[in-house]
């Protein structure tokens, strides 16, 4: 009687649902094959409105905001009816806002670009984002 019991009570949570593929492996790839060229706003030192800083990973503070983007972002665009409204709305404009503020985490940047460029990009030291794709299990 155990086991039909047992067998009436599965619910189906030991299926292994398939891991969906990540589209970027790693948050410094995220920036700078997405983020960087949606958010073209010019950029720069002085009484500019919008500052960046093209090593962004020098801050500790754009490294974990930029890591929560890619990853709710990751999450996020798998939902194909308000997915990518959502990421707009409630993760990639706050945060965004918070790091181009003229006295964010980017206030003494002098890193500039023009309206309608991408953000400005400097590769970071090798290894310091490894492709969590390539990671084994």
């Amino acid at each position: 009687m155990s086991d039909l019991l047992d067998d009436f009570r599965d619910d189906g949570d030991d299926v292994d649902e398939p891991t969906p593929e990540l589209v970027y492996g790693s948050v410094d790839e995220f920036v700078r094959e997405y983020l960087r060229h949606m958010y073209t706003r010019p950029v720069g030192p002085g009484n500019a409105r919008y500052r960046w800083a093209a090593d962004w990973w020098r801050y500790p503070e754009a490294v974990a905001r930029l890591e929560g983007l890619w990853r709710s972002w990751e999450h996020l665009r798998l939902d194909p009816a308000t997915g990518a409204s959502v990421w707009w709305r409630d993760h990639a404009d706050p945060h965004m806002h918070l790091l181009l503020s003229p006295d964010g985490p980017f206030a003494k940047s002098k890193d500039a670009c023009e309206p309608g460029e991408p953000l400005p990009y400097t590769e970071p030291p090798k290894m310091w984002f490894p492709d969590v794709r390539l990671m084994g299990d």
